[in-house]
């Protein structure tokens, strides 16, 4: 049984042109999102991102890691002011608006097509968590060592530094810098942000005047986890990592290490731009039933989108340009 290291079984699992789990499945069928999956959250969502324009004075909106559109259409429909590029790995996806441009990318960090557009918000939501990154785990002696992967999951212990295949300079660098290593013990897992870190810079200098917006679940310094996040989705269920692509790949981002202008948890981000749960007058439901019963509605998905224990606590990474 072939192994590899995480990191390319991980982008070959994802992103292969013939076998990649994104070219075939669509993120909804799998895992729930803020612009997907909740009744009403991608309209919340869009009415959020239309403030933050117009505070910002832009007036394009790029949607990277578009899905099948789903927040895109609802930025037509909250905001047909805007112009909006919706960008993801497969071709566009039938239904769609005219007005939406789609464009059509290679999938993770590679961004070839990615139009420069000046004055516009570049929102990349749970994009970071998918772009594949080095896994380590320390030896007995604590010393880290590259995991390697079999495609239905198993893994052993590869290459430590120095060796072929080993943890680069440039990754300890990133590790020794970003990752606390005082309570780490033999069998402590890291997952090394520097790819992510890449990807994230390469795709600032797609923005030459604007905002670039990413919001993923992710950890500081202080929050680190010693056995790491690495884990798969399939049909709506976590369930453990393995490449074979047939599940989504993820793991968490280190979003203190990326350049950014402020972090901020996604509760207070959307409350900052007018998005409450709070419910309707219950005096509405005696006048006008209709409206009572979409205030609900509007309600539960906002609670879905501030819960802090959930979609609410992941992390909005601003950087202006």
């Amino acid at each position: 049984m072939q192994m590899v290291s995480w990191e390319s079984a991980w982008y070959q699992a994802l992103y292969d042109p013939e076998r990649g789990f994104y070219r075939r499945q669509a993120p909804r069928e799998h895992f729930t999102t803020a612009a997907q999956g909740i009744p009403g959250s991608s309209l919340l969502l869009a009415r959020a991102l239309a403030t933050l324009c117009r505070r910002h004075d832009l007036d394009t909106v790029v949607d990277l890691a578009s899905g099948r559109g789903e927040l895109a259409t609802a930025l037509t429909l909250t905001a047909p002011h805007l112009q909006i590029y919706a960008v993801d790995i497969v071709e566009r996806p039938p239904g769609l608006p005219d007005t939406i441009t789609w464009v059509t990318t290679a999938g993770g960090p590679d961004l070839t097509g990615l139009p420069r557009i000046d004055g516009a918000l570049t929102f990349a939501l749970e994009w970071l968590d998918v772009i594949p990154c080095p896994i380590w785990q320390l030896d007995d002696k604590n010393v880290p060592r590259t995991v390697l992967v079999a495609p239905d999951g198993h893994e052993t212990l590869g290459p430590g530094p120095g060796e072929p295949g080993g943890p680069t300079p440039e990754d300890l660098a990133w590790y020794h810098t970003w990752w606390p290593t005082d309570e780490q013990n033999p069998g402590s897992r890291i997952e090394i942000g520097r790819t992510r870190d890449d990807a994230w810079n390469h795709l600032l200098e797609q923005v030459p005047r604007g905002l670039a917006l990413a919001v993923d679940y992710g950890h500081t310094a202080d929050t680190r986890p010693r056995h790491g996040t690495l884990t798969g989705y399939r049909d709506g269920r976590q369930r453990p990592p393995a490449p074979d692509g047939l599940s989504d790949i993820t793991a968490h981002v280190a979003v203190d290490s990326l350049t950014h202008d402020r972090l901020d948890d996604q509760r207070h981000s959307l409350h900052e731009l007018g998005i409450s749960a709070n419910p309707p007058d219950p005096e509405q439901a005696a006048t006008d039933p209709t409206a009572y019963l979409a205030g609900l509605s509007t309600s539960s998905a906002a609670a879905r989108l501030l819960d802090p224990y959930g979609l609410g606590g992941f992390t909005w990474i601003y950087r202006r340009t």
